[in-house]
């Protein structure tokens, strides 16, 4: 079952003054239908770079799941990772691409593509990556990185994968900032 996340919204009344416009749990969780035990929570979304701010905003997070921010927009998402299971382990090219199709991002998976874990991935983003509890190695083409509470990752656009090693759920927060590939890069990938 997932855990819900509370979430507390700001804005201003009619005189400008500073307010709590919703507080509860955030309303769009996203549950693997594989494993209800990996989950994610998305918390806000911007749409634009610089980001527009109103008195009252929206809620930019329901609709269908999608894993990637808008053009020159951001995401925040608070994924948690149960212990890697067989299942996973033992998923082949199509089922990884499958699972990244449930997410709305098909194209990101590259495993069969030289990806050396079933859910390694490549996105055009900028990722800020802060472990909140648990453990998890972060799984790049040709080095593993293992990560606690309190660590944080900036990654810049590369392959990677989330493997939680660990016997207990780990939980990580996402802030995903739209960007774009230098072309001499991008070349590289195909």
């Amino acid at each position: 079952m997932a855990k819900q996340v509370r979430r507390v919204v700001t804005g201003h009344d009619a005189d400008g003054k500073a307010i709590v416009i919703s507080d509860g749990p955030a309303p769009f969780v996203h549950v693997n239908a594989v494993n209800p035990d990996w989950y994610s929570t998305d918390i806000w979304r911007t749409k634009e770079t610089p980001a527009r701010i109103v008195r009252a905003a929206a809620e930019p997070t329901l609709g269908p799941r999608r894993q990637m921010p808008d053009q020159r927009g951001t995401v925040l998402r608070i994924n948690h990772f149960p212990p890697e299971n067989e299942a996973v382990r033992q998923m082949d090219a199509q089922a990884s691409r499958a699972a990244f199709a449930a997410l709305g991002n098909e194209k990101a998976a590259t495993f069969g593509k030289g990806g050396r874990h079933p859910l390694m991935h490549r996105t055009e983003t900028i990722d800020y990556a802060i472990v909140l509890s648990g453990e998890i190695t972060m799984v790049l083409d040709d080095v593993d990185v293992e990560l606690s509470a309190g660590d944080i990752v900036v990654q810049c656009g590369t392959n990677h994968a989330w493997s939680n090693r660990s016997n207990a759920p780990c939980v990580v927060a996402f802030v995903l900032i739209d960007g774009e590939f230098e072309p001499e890069l991008s070349k590289k990938f195909g």
